[in-house]
């Protein structure tokens, strides 16, 4: 079992350790991490340049996500190794009965959502894994995960932080996991994550308490402006 989840977890470390933001501003000829706030994620892109890469990257993240999620649907069910136990100096024949997808898909998803904030391709850096476990969670928990999604939508559009719109975005995971029910391990592992974003989020909560954080305006917008 511990085979498997540690597979599952490693695949999506380095399927989420890809850095998209990084890549497409790179295309344009732009350091991502020299610009703006510095991070790769999709919203710092889009801020820098303009909503068609910014959009891309945040597309390019929720899929590595999505498909870090959901390498235990392969087995939809449950995996199960078979093995003979002669080989091992024994009588019989036997199994270990492995995780379920449910596991693999979680250790797939944690693993993305390292793998995004702590790429082995950027030297460490990287985003704040908003996106990636959106797409994680869209797979494994679908309801709770379109939950949070109005939560992100509603708070963006009522205050134009990105920052706050998913750091309640975040929070209400766990809870939202709880109300329908959702096994105590899920619930669990949503709250971790989302413990996990607040504090990649620890600057933009400062700024906030400091009347400092910037709201977000489309690069076309303002281009128009000036």
């Amino acid at each position: 079992m511990i085979v498997f989840v540690l597979f599952a977890g490693t695949l999506g470390y380095l399927l989420g350790s890809l850095p998209f933001g990084y890549l497409v501003a790179r295309a344009k000829g732009v350091n991502i991490f020299e610009v703006g706030s510095k991070n790769p994620g999709a919203t710092n892109v889009r801020r820098v340049l303009g909503k068609g890469p910014g959009n891309l990257v945040f597309a390019l993240d929720v899929l590595k996500g999505a498909i870090a999620a959901s390498w235990g649907l392969l087995a939809r069910t449950r995996v199960t190794v078979s093995f003979n136990l002669e080989e091992w100096g024994l009588a019989s024949q036997g199994h270990i009965a492995g995780p379920t997808w449910y596991q693999l898909g979680i250790a797939g998803l944690v693993g993305a959502l390292l793998g995004h904030s702590f790429s082995c391709f950027t030297r460490f850096h990287g985003g704040k894994g908003v996106a990636t476990a959106a797409g994680g969670f869209f797979v494994v928990m679908p309801l709770p995960a379109l939950l949070g999604g109005l939560v992100w939508a509603a708070t963006f559009y009522a205050t134009r932080y990105v920052s706050l719109a998913s750091m309640f975005a975040a929070v209400s995971l766990p809870l939202s996991a709880w109300a329908l029910g959702c096994s105590g391990w899920l619930i669990g592992i949503a709250g971790l994550v989302a413990v996990f974003v607040i504090i990649r989020h620890r600057e933009n909560c400062r700024r906030l308490l400091n009347g400092t954080e910037n709201r977000f305006v489309n690069k076309s917008k303002n281009a128009t402006t000036a």
